[in-house]
């Protein structure tokens, strides 16, 4: 297992990706909205002089089985960032094999490059294999509005 991080070559295989989190959001019931995202947006806004988000994919063998999209939140109360993931997807015939848990092995090590307080997120709450894998990393549910859970984790890392 490897994780890397995208580079403006990936913009295609970003966009497979949010297709199918998107698709695997319908299916749950938690989308039903439609995806107006390009491989022009992608390029523009996480390969730009500024880039608002970042991704990093899991690999075996050389292919790319998941990935994630994050990006960072800044509190002037704290007067240190947080990191936000975004989307969190792994190919569902490579779930269980390792690849969610890398992806979130190195945001948590990106976490604590940057001086985050905490990693944040939102699950819908009928993505029960998603809450389980989230509740085993040490991941809290600090808040629920209808379906949608907030969770926070601060990983211990050394």
């Amino acid at each position: 297992m490897r994780v890397r991080s995208a580079h403006p070559d990936d913009v295609s295989l970003i966009f497979s990706f949010i297709k199918k989190k998107a698709e695997f959001d319908r299916n749950i019931g938690a989308f039903s909205g439609e995806l107006r995202v390009s491989e022009e947006k992608i390029r523009k806004t996480l390969f730009g002089a500024v880039p608002f988000s970042y991704v990093l994919f899991a690999e075996i063998s050389g292919r790319e089985v998941g990935f994630a999209l994050y990006g960072f939140r800044y509190s002037s109360f704290a007067g240190q960032p947080s990191l936000w993931l975004d989307d969190l997807y792994v190919d569902e015939q490579m779930r269980s094999h390792g690849a969610g848990a890398a992806l979130m092995s190195h945001l948590a090590q990106v976490a604590k490059e940057n001086d985050c307080t905490h990693l944040a997120w939102n699950a819908d709450a009928r993505n029960l294999r998603g809450l389980s894998f989230y509740h085993r990393l040490g991941a809290k549910i600090t808040e629920q509005k209808g379906n949608r859970c907030f969770l926070m984790w601060t990983p211990q890392v050394r």
